[in-house]
């Protein structure tokens, strides 16, 4: 069918027309991403990738050859064979955390306004008062990068470090993981880890082959067939390997880890032999050897390895509550320097402005509180600490403590199939032979049609012949039918015993019997020496296979449909429910085929059983993506299944198209999907829709797309720890997804946002407070509180009621649980937003002028008395706030507030030259103070009354 394209549309000669813009247009009108801080993060970036780009050179991968045990002879330097998962080295650690800390917004300007308290021109306070917050904040990411990447050297020098056995001329040497090179023969014993890429040799199976467990590399746990390569396999001993002249040519390192191409020559024989070499002589690194001893020639080491090369770096991941306040502490910045030019506006520009302009900059610092990033950190571990305290979801472990907030900003789940949803262990369900159905509970009936059939059988275990349930009969008028039906049953059990992928181990007592009946199997594969020729077959190996293939599969009966499911996940459906009403998009990425998956999408109710499902055909050009895509168009509210193939293609052409169509879906379900693709489809989902992600599995084929999701959740299950340990949380079941989200997910949002917040406000109000001082004395540039009154006010006078914000909570847990379409309020960004963040700001505008203005016009005499009156009234009024902005109180939160007030009573004695101890002994203070805060506070809880009366939360009934 012709196809015209262009950029505004496409058309075909039906006259089928839809805009589908290409996808590098699309780019290009997307607005960009927003900056994390500006022009210096972007110099910084940079000249980051200039010096990595000039250090280390990337190496063009090509194809090899490879002698055998001569890794000497190797033309080319290969990478070493090392697991390398830390982030900095010994030279880089400080720069790399110091960058990663000063690329804020917020960091970088602390650290600017803390150099400048070393200038006697611009300095204002003490030098603690600004260097030991920044100083805490940093120890306390330093210590704790420090252990993270102790822990990651010490589980790479695990691995790196175990012993393998080398074959050399002088026999067998031991030699560490990390010190195999291209061109080693190894020998690797049964259940024991692949350290590199290899070419298998030989085996200790008389059959010439071994099995592997590759559920590290792909996800899957069913064991792989791998035979040895002919020649070396045929030589009568070890040793001889060296007594040849051979050596492998392989393709140059690839991300496909299903197949291979390469040659196997033994140049010193005559004629030179030459062996086609495929998939099935490949010994990927990271599978396990599952039966044998198998020896193998290094031809992939390191970086170059499939395993490697499929698994993405890890990246630091910055959670979307920091970038908004990053967003909000730069509009703060925007306000505290036009703030600073008014003041030196209104004083006329006289005499050094401009350092009357910088002193400004520094008095109203404040209004960016350094104990904002101290709060929060410690406020993420507390969460932290919290999801592994909770018993109702024991064994979870959080490994990454700065982006708890993501688990309540959900709006895509990319889950795996295979250990995540289902257990992996398959159940015999049904046998269908057309005319009868056999289910569980008449399994009976086959077992009696069997015995019918084989008298020869014992009876089973506990029971004797008569008391067996004998089989299905038909009616007397039709003796030709139940010998049919009987026979049939007879010949479909026979089937399913011999063809199937179990896979016998033989140990040294174990052997397998088999009935004489079945013998009779061989006679219907009597062509199997042809099929077994061609697979032997060193030149279109491929093309030989299909037509043997296809010759014996003709004249071919269907015997029986069976019914093999594998089993859920303990909760899985009320689970994938749940997170549907939160508004979650669930997308299933396996590697598994179509049909299992199609299959697996609708039993766990991912796909409801009403509802519609729109298969992608196969596409290969882009002519065919264009009319498929036309096709899915169409569909409206249905659930896409798409395969990895499919999905190369249309990426490669329409990728805004798809990703457009695909993100209107109820579900996706994307099959036969490699590591490499789920990362990018994660990746695509950020870029197309700008909305958190969250990526969950249980194997190493999901560690890609873990690192890339804004939250990685990792499963411990049968498929090892390897995305358990990649994640940022680790959980022991799919069933406690829900409850880290629902309640975990939105305390820790919903507590980040007051915490921050409020540590703004108080900023802000003490800002206010000065720009009100400095405008009634001439617009004076020295600041109102000296000394410890700034440092105790942001420590031990208010910190621990501030920070007892962390204890709150709007809903119970019953509550988050029992309706999750509260989720969906946690999504839209409203508890911390600009427009929460401008009331704020009003709000301390409000409080601020009253405290000041309320000193300055109840003060008699000395201006001693202003500073005490403002600065109690102030305190009081931040302990008043807290106790305004709780939902539920804690005891906890009951203790910090009389903890905080106690501390500032018994810290008056000590505070002579701040305050004079006859006034504020007196009943005039007393009755002042109160007055100041009674005016700033009372018409707030007035406020917060009317508001929860006239226009209530969405939760408030509910919690009723």
């Amino acid at each position: 069918m012709p196809l015209m394209m262009s950029e505004e549309g496409c058309e075909n000669d039906e006259g089928d027309y839809h805009t589908l813009p290409r996808a590098g247009a699309a780019r290009r009108r997307r607005r960009p991403e927003r900056a994390l801080c500006g022009g210096w993060q972007s110099l910084c970036s940079s000249c980051c990738e200039w010096l990595i780009n000039v250090c280390q050179r990337k190496r063009e991968l090509s194809a090899r050859t490879v002698w055998l045990g001569r890794p000497e002879k190797c033309e080319e330097k290969h990478p070493r064979n090392i697991i390398k998962n830390q982030k900095y080295n010994v030279f880089t650690f400080i720069p790399g955390v110091l960058y990663e800390q000063f690329k804020f917004f917020l960091n970088l300007y602390f650290l600017v306004v803390s150099c400048s308290q070393f200038v006697p021109a611009l300095k204002i306070g003490y030098l603690y008062t600004y260097w030991a917050p920044l100083g805490f904040v940093l120890a306390v990411t330093i210590t704790r990068e420090a252990i993270d990447e102790f822990r990651r050297f010490q589980r790479d020098k695990e691995v790196n470090s175990q012993l393998y056995s080398k074959l050399t001329v002088r026999g067998k040497v031991q030699v560490k993981s990390s010190d195999i090179q291209v061109g080693d023969l190894i020998v690797v014993e049964k259940n024991q880890r692949i350290p590199s890429d290899m070419v298998f040799l030989r085996t200790s199976e008389k059959a010439g082959s071994c099995f592997i467990r590759t559920d590290q590399l792909d996800g899957e746990t069913d064991w792989k067939l791998r035979v040895a390569a002919s020649c070396t396999q045929r030589l009568p001993a070890l040793g001889d390997l060296f007594s040849i002249s051979a050596y492998v040519h392989a393709q140059k390192p690839q991300l496909d880890i299903h197949s291979f191409e390469g040659t196997f020559t033994r140049d010193d024989s005559d004629p030179p032999v030459h062996e086609s070499l495929s998939i099935e002589n490949t010994l990927w690194a990271s599978t396990v050897v599952a039966s044998g001893t198998v020896i193998g020639v290094v031809i992939y080491t390191g970086k170059e390895t499939r395993s490697v090369l499929n698994t993405s770096n890890p990246n630091n991941k910055v959670g979307l509550l920091d970038l908004e306040l990053n967003q909000l502490t730069k509009a703060l910045f925007v306000a505290l320097v036009a703030l600073s030019v008014v003041m030196v506006t209104l004083q006329g520009f006289v005499g050094p402005w401009y350092r009357n302009l910088f002193r400004f900059l520094l008095l109203f610092s404040y209004i960016i509180p350094i104990s904002l990033r101290v709060n929060l950190d410690m406020g993420k571990a507390a969460y932290g600490w919290m999801v592994m305290r909770d018993e109702s979801i024991p064994g979870t472990v959080v490994r990454t403590s700065t982006i708890p907030e993501e688990l309540g900003r959900l709006v895509y789940l990319l889950t795996d199939k295979t250990g995540t949803l289902t257990r992996n262990e398959m159940v015999f369900k049904r046998l269908h032979l057309g005319t009868v159905s056999y289910g569980t509970d008449t399994m009976d009936e086959i077992q009696g049609h069997v015995r019918a059939s084989c008298p020869q059988l014992p009876p089973p275990a506990g029971r004797n012949s008569a008391s067996s349930t004998p089989p299905r009969k038909a009616q007397p008028s039709a003796p030709k039918v139940r010998k049919s039906v009987s026979s049939r049953v007879h010949e479909a059990v026979k089937a399913i015993a011999l063809c199937h992928n179990v896979t016998p181990v033989y140990e040294s007592r174990a052997s397998v019997a088999a009935e004489t009946e079945y013998a009779e199997a061989d006679r219907d594969f009597s062509d199997e020496s042809r099929y077994t020729q061609a697979k032997l077959s060193v030149h279109d190996r491929t093309l030989k296979v299909a037509a043997v293939v296809e010759s014996l599969e003709r004249e071919m009966q269907l015997l029986c449909v069976t019914g093999v499911e594998d089993r859920l996940q303990a909760d899985v459906r009320p689970t994938l429910e749940m997170l549907r009403n939160a508004g979650i998009k669930i997308w299933m990425l396996t590697g598994d085929k179509l049909e299992t998956a199609t299959c697996i999408a609708k039993s766990s109710h991912l796909v409801s059983r009403t509802q519609d499902t729109h298969v992608f055909r196969p596409v290969s050009s882009r002519g065919e993506a264009h009319l498929e895509l036309n096709a899915f168009r169409r569909k409206q509210d249905c659930a896409l299944v798409i395969s990895g193939d499919s999905l190369e293609v249309c990426l490669r052409y329409y990728e805004h198209e798809l990703m457009e169509l695909a993100c209107q879906c109820p579900a996706v379900v994307c099959c036969r999907c490699s590591p490499t693709q789920k990362a990018r489809i994660v990746t695509l989902l950020q870029t197309h829709t700008r909305r958190r992600t969250c990526a969950i599995g249980d194997g190493g084929n999901d560690v890609s797309m873990i690192q890339a999701a804004d939250c990685g959740i990792g499963i411990e299950g049968k498929e090892g720890k390897a995305a358990s340990l990649a994640a940022d949380f680790s959980i022991t079941q799919f069933a406690h997804l829900g409850r880290l989200l629902m309640v975990h997910g939105r305390r820790s949002y919903k507590r980040s946002a007051a915490l921050g917040q409020f540590v703004m406000h108080r900023g802000l109000l003490i800002s206010t407070m000065q720009a009100v001082f400095s405008s009634v004395f001439y617009f004076a540039s020295v600041p109102l509180y000296q000394g410890f009154l700034m440092v105790g006010y942001a420590t031990v006078y208010t910190m621990f009621p501030v920070f007892s914000l962390v204890l709150d909570q709007d809903v119970k847990p019953e509550v988050a649980m029992l309706y999750p379409e509260l989720y969906k309020d946690l999504t839209k960004g409203r508890s911390l937003s600009f427009k929460t963040f401008l009331v704020w700001v009003l709000i301390s505008i409000y409080q601020g002028g009253v405290l000041m203005y309320g000193a300055l016009v109840l003060f008699e005499s000395e201006f001693v008395h202003v500073v005490a009156i403002s600065f109690t009234a102030l305190i009081l009024t931040e302990l008043l706030m807290v106790a305004l902005t709780i939902r539920t109180w804690h005891w906890l939160m009951v203790v910090a507030e009389f903890l905080s007030l106690g501390c500032y009573v018994a810290s008056l004695a000590f505070l002579n030259e701040y305050f004079d101890v006859a006034f504020i002994t007196s009943a005039a203070f007393a009755w002042k103070v109160s007055a100041v805060t009674l005016l700033s506070c009372l018409p707030l809880y007035v406020v917060k009354y009317l508001k929860r009366k006239l226009s209530p939360p969405s939760y408030s009934k509910l919690m009723s």
